[in-house]
C-alpha cells in the first residue's frame, strides 16, 4: 500500500539524521586529543545538535500552514548536509560547533515533519507500529555510524565521518523532494476552527514532549559514556563501539514488535514499565565487567523497545489539523531536555573521573518515562469540561 511505501521512503531518509549525529560521539576521542577538549566540552559538541530545537521547533511548525511537508524536509535535510560538511572543514573547534548547530537546525525541521507525516498517513491505524519504524531510522543511523564512523576515523581521520554522513543527508533530501506525496484526504492546517492548541492539548503535548526527551535523553548518555565504560574496563575503542552498538541494531526489530503489541493489545503503561525497567537495569550492568554484551542485549531488545510507542503520542495528542504546531511544541520541550542532558552527563564524568556518574544519570533519565505516561493516559481519558 501506498502508506507503507511512504513510511519506506521517510525511514531511509530520516537514517541521514542519525548518521549525522553520531559523527561527533565517533570522533570525539580523536577531537580531545587534537583540541585539548575535556569530556563537558564534547558533551557540549554533542548537546550543539540538539540546541536549535529550542528556537526553532515552534517556528517550524507554524511554517506548515505555507510549506509543503515534503520541502520543508528536504531544506532540513540539506541542511543537515551542509552543517556536516562545515564540521568536517573546519580548522577550529568554533568551526566545528557552528556546523553542529546548523546540522542541528536542519534536524529539528525535518524530524518535525518526518513525525508529522506519518502521523497523517497513519492515523488511526497501525500509528504505533509506524512511528515505531520510524524512529527506529534514528538508531539504524546511529549504529551505521558507530561501526562506519569508527572505522573511517582509524583509518582516514576525523574528518571523513563528517563527509561522508553529509553527502547521506543530500541525497536523502533529494530523494524526499522528488517522491513523497501526502494523504488527498489530509485536513487543511488550521481548517478546524480553533488555530491554538486547547488547553486539554497544551498539557498532553508537554508531558507527550517531556516523556520522549528523557527517553532519548537516556539513549543519548548510554551511546555517548557506554563504550567509555566497556574502555575503562580494558576494551578497545572499537571494540567497545561494536559491543554498545549491538543494542541499537537490536532495537530496530523490538521497536516494529513493541508496537505492534501496543496496536494489538493496548496495556501502553505495562509495556512502558518492563521495557523501562529493562533499560535501567542494563545501564546498571554496564559497571559489571565482562557484562557489556549481554547489557547491550538487554538494552536493545527491551529498554529501547517502546521508541515508537512513546513518540506516537504526540500524534494522539492534538487534532490533525494543528499538527503541526502541536509538534513543534512537543519537539521544543524534546529539544530542552536534549540540549541539557549530554553536558550534564560529561560534567559528571569530570568530576569523578569515571563514567558511572553518567551512566546513573542515564538509569534516573529511563526511570522517569513511565510516572510521565502514566500521567499523560490520565489526562487524555479526562472528560472535557
Amino acid at each position: 500500500m501506498m502508506r507503507w511505501r511512504i513510511l519506506g521512503l521517510l525511514f531511509a531518509a530520516r537514517v541521514g539524521a542519525g548518521f549525522q549525529f553520531q559523527t561527533m560521539g565517533s570522533v570525539g576521542a580523536e577531537l580531545s586529543d587534537v583540541f585539548a577538549l575535556d569530556n563537558a566540552q564534547i558533551g557540549l559538541m554533542i548537546g550543539l545538535f540538539m540546541a536549535p530545537g529550542l528556537f526553532l521547533a515552534l517556528p517550524a511548525g507554524f511554517s506548515g500552514r505555507f510549506v509543503p511537508d515534503r520541502v520543508l524536509v528536504g531544506v532540513g535535510l540539506l541542511a543537515l548536509a551542509l552543517g556536516g560538511a562545515l564540521s568536517g572543514l573546519a580548522s577550529l573547534p568554533l568551526g566545528i560547533g557552528i556546523g553542529r548547530v546548523l546540522s542541528g537546525a536542519g534536524f529539528v525541521i525535518a524530524g518535525l515533519y518526518f513525525t508529522k507525516m506519518v502521523a497523517d498517513w497513519f492515523e488511526g491505524r497501525e500509528i504505533a507500529t509506524a512511528m515505531s519504524i520510524l524512529v527506529m531510522s534514528w538508531p539504524f543511523g546511529i549504529a551505521m555510524g558507530q561501526i562506519g564512523h569508527s572505522w573511517l576515523v582509524e583509518s582516514f581521520g576525523w574528518r571523513v565521518p563528517f563527509a561522508v554522513s553529509a553527502v547521506y543527508c543530500a541525497l536523502a533530501g533529494l530523494a524526499v523532494l522528488a517522491f513523497y506525496r501526502a494523504p488527498e484526504d489530509l485536513p487543511r492546517p488550521g481548517g478546524g476552527g480553533t488555530r491554538g492548541l486547547l488547553p486539554r492539548e497544551w498539557g498532553l503535548i508537554c508531558i507527550a514532549g517531556t516523556a520522549w526527551g528523557v527517553f532519548n535523553a537516556g539513549y543519548v548518555v548510554y551511546l555517548s559514556f557506554g563504550p567509555r565504560m566497556l574502555e575503562a574496563q580494558g576494551a578497545s575503542p572499537l571494540a567497545a563501539a561494536a559491543v554498545i552498538s549491538v543494542g541499537s541494531w537490536l532495537m530496530i526489530l523490538s521497536g516494529a514488535a513493541c508496537g505492534q503489541v501496543v496496536d494489538r493489545f493496548g496495556r501502553r503503561e505495562i509495556v512502558l514499565g518492563l521495557c523501562m525497567a529493562g533499560a535501567v537495569l542494563a545501564l546498571m550492568l554496564l559497571s559489571l565487567p565482562g557484562a557489556g554484551l549481554a547489557a547491550s542485549l538487554l538494552f536493545g531488545l527491551v529498554g529501547m523497545a517502546p521508541a515508537g510507542v512513546l513518540i506516537a503520542l504526540a500524534g494522539q495528542a492534538v487534532a490533525a489539523e494543528r499538527r503541526a504546531f502541536g509538534m513543534g511544541v512537543f519537539f521544543t520541550v524534546y529539544y530542552a531536555v536534549m540540549t541539557v542532558s549530554p553536558p550534564a552527563a560529561g560534567w559528571l564524568f569530570d568530576r569523578t573521573g569515571t563514567p558511572d556518574g553518567a551512566i546513573l544519570l542515564g538509569a534516573l533519565l529511563f526511570a522517569l518515562v513511565l510516572p510521565l505516561a502514566v500521567l499523560f493516559a490520565r489526562l487524555a481519558n479526562r472528560k472535557p469540561a
